[in-house]
């Protein structure tokens, strides 16, 4: 009976902070389209969710790419399948690695960043001052994050994921494994297909979605000092983890499953 009572009150849990989190959110989108708008607020967070992510982006990509180039030629010479390289690449890091591993990073310095500047400010009744002053802290604060980090991860960061991590195994099968470079390129244009980028651009819009989602959520409701700044920016990060890689299995059955 006492597990029973156990399982209820963790499912009851569950299903509150699942509606808070959906009104959260609800409230976030609905803030983006209305006015005022904020457009200084915006850029500023697109500069710092875009321009100042490229560099562990693309370092991770170029090396992830790299070393996928030699796996996957390692693996394919055990059934002389090596020729398979540029597909298999190409096909592994547009589909997969390049927005996934873009969308952990970008949490983890983003969603961090995000919880505990918001936090420091709820802790410091900044958020309320804001509402004292007739300034509505979803409008100031909430949307252009989420609006920002939505636009900026498929079409900066993902992008660019993509085309270091495709560049990084290029680098590796040309220079070291004896691949042809016309051939390589040819190969990788010929196998990328349109829907290949199309499933990489929805899941880097989705990825910044959640992400930048979880980092306001959680800065906005904490409590508690400086400890719960802390709390706030471990869930920020832990959160929007997960919900990268459930979205992206999601996202992934929508585009290619059978």
């Amino acid at each position: 009976m006492n597990f029973l009572a156990i399982i209820g009150r963790v499912v009851f849990l569950f299903l509150q902070a699942a509606g808070r989190v959906g009104l959260f959110a609800t409230a976030s989108v609905s803030h983006m389209f209305a006015p005022p708008y904020y457009l200084r607020s915006l850029v500023r967070q697109m500069m710092t969710v875009g321009y100042y992510s490229l560099p562990v982006v693309g370092l991770t990509s170029l090396f992830t790419g790299a070393a996928l180039a030699l796996n996957i030629y390692e693996g394919g010479s055990r059934f002389n399948a090596e020729s398979v390289l540029p597909s298999i690449v190409v096909i592994g890091i547009v589909r997969e690695l390049g927005p996934v591993l873009c969308g952990l990073i970008v949490a983890g310095r983003v969603s961090a960043a995000m919880a505990a500047e918001i936090g420091t400010m709820r802790v410091t009744e900044q958020i309320d001052a804001l509402a004292t002053l007739s300034t509505d802290p979803f409008k100031y604060l909430i949307a252009p994050r989420v609006l920002a980090t939505t636009i900026m991860m498929p079409f900066m960061l993902v992008i660019v994921a993509d085309t270091i991590g495709v560049f990084g195994g290029f680098l590796i099968a040309t220079g070291k494994l004896g691949f042809n470079p016309s051939t390589y390129i040819t190969t990788t244009v010929d196998f990328l297909e349109q829907i290949d980028v199309m499933a990489s651009l929805t899941k880097g819009a989705v990825f910044g979605f959640m992400l930048s989602l979880m980092g306001c959520y959680h800065g906005y409701y904490s409590r508690g000092g400086a400890q719960g700044v802390g709390v706030a920016t471990t869930n920020a990060v832990v959160s929007a983890c997960i919900l990268i890689l459930l979205s992206n299995y999601i996202v992934t059955e929508m585009f290619f499953g059978t």
